[in-house]
């Protein structure tokens, strides 16, 4: 049966709030540059607003009153040099719009004088993001919930089934050796972002190092940070996805480390109190699929199977490690002041902890 949301649902609709001190977008430089780029316009200003979600890349709303844009760019402060690619999301984004659920990408900016980072602007998707529990006055039975649950793996299905020749992406990745890169990657990009406090991970990047899965030669377009809050429901049917969002790791490369990937934020009812504590989505609500029960379905759906499957949840638990201690470094540092990333070093402690578990050592 359907969300039950008393028959309106456009009150859950994600809304943006006021932009943190440290965030200020500059609408001097901001607005000439707009209008040379996106056309019709209104003369007046826009109201800025800023969307809470997410700890990497910062999201803004332009509200010009009949019209809204998105704009997306790096956060302050020191970046990874891989990470937070406007270009490379606009690019992604572009190449995907009309062959899968994406907002419109409208213009991009390299020029980094103009707001001393590169972004992007894009059409507002208008919708319902789910984040760590459902939004108040949202309510899934079971059915509802085991509905959703396999549209959204799905979606991801479908993203690996496409071709990335039909999307003019073809050249965006390496696929050969690519789990190989990453696992490297990975490892050092964790032992660069180390502070005195980040648990020890030798034996858990060691392990990975040690039995990373051989390629076979299939590769596919792959999000690499696919979850709920990544995903916009329909206002007008919560279980429908109208758009997939955060394409900055989109690359080609080995479809189940992109599984594995999504797999670590998977926190299913009954996982012990550490992991429900750092639950970034809705995952166990009752009718969600187990962890088991998703590699079954995407066995079923794909029939590509899954060899050894700790191999890539447990490299997925390692990589969300990294990524949150990149996040608490810059807190750490002191190159943010956001206090929501202070707990981000529990977390890296929590998910080495729980990579090490599944890997057995």
């Amino acid at each position: 049966m359907p969300a039950d949301t008393g028959g309106d649902s456009r009150h859950l609709v994600d809304q943006p709030q006021a932009v943190r001190e440290e965030d200020t977008l500059d609408l001097d430089a901001l607005l000439p540059w707009l209008r040379d780029h996106v056309d019709h316009l209104p003369d007046t200003p826009p109201r800025v607003a800023q969307y809470p979600g997410g700890a990497s890349n910062i999201t803004y709303a332009l509200d010009f009153g009949e019209r809204t844009l998105i704009l997306r760019r790096p956060p302050f402060g020191t970046r990874p040099r891989s990470g937070h690619d406007m270009g490379r999301e606009f690019r992604v984004m572009s190449g995907l719009h009309g062959h899968y659920p994406v907002p419109r990408p409208l213009a991009q900016c390299e020029d980094e004088t103009v707001l001393g980072a590169p972004f992007y602007v894009m059409e507002k998707l208008e919708g319902i993001i789910l984040r760590r529990d459902l939004p108040a006055g949202m309510h899934l039975d079971a059915g509802a919930a085991a509905g959703l649950c396999e549209r959204f793996w799905q979606a991801l299905i479908d993203l690996h089934r496409l071709s990335p020749a039909d999307t003019g992406l073809a050249d965006l990745g390496r696929p050969q050796g690519y789990v190989a890169r990453q696992i490297a990657g990975w490892n050092e990009r964790y032992r660069r972002a180390r502070t005195e406090d980040a648990p020890e991970a030798d034996d858990v990047m060691s392990w990975l190092d040690a039995h990373q899965r051989a390629e076979d030669g299939r590769a596919s377009l792959i999000h690499n940070d696919y979850r709920f809050d990544n995903v916009v429901l329909s206002p007008d049917d919560e279980l429908r996805i109208i758009g997939v969002l955060d394409w900055e790791m989109c690359t080609i490369g080995d479809p189940l480390l992109d599984l594995g990937c999504s797999l670590a934020y998977w926190i299913e009812a009954g996982d012990d109190p550490a992991l429900e504590a750092i639950r970034m989505q809705p995952s166990n609500l009752p009718g969600m699929m187990r962890r088991d029960d998703i590699l079954a379905f995407y066995e079923r759906q794909t029939g590509i199977a899954v060899p050894h499957p700790e191999f890539y949840i447990a490299f997925g638990l390692f990589r969300l490690a990294v990524i949150a201690q990149q996040i608490y470094y810059r807190y750490a540092v002191g190159q943010t002041t956001n206090t929501r990333y202070r707990d981000f070093g529990g977390m890296v402690h929590v998910l080495v902890a729980r990579a090490r578990h599944v890997a057995g050592i």
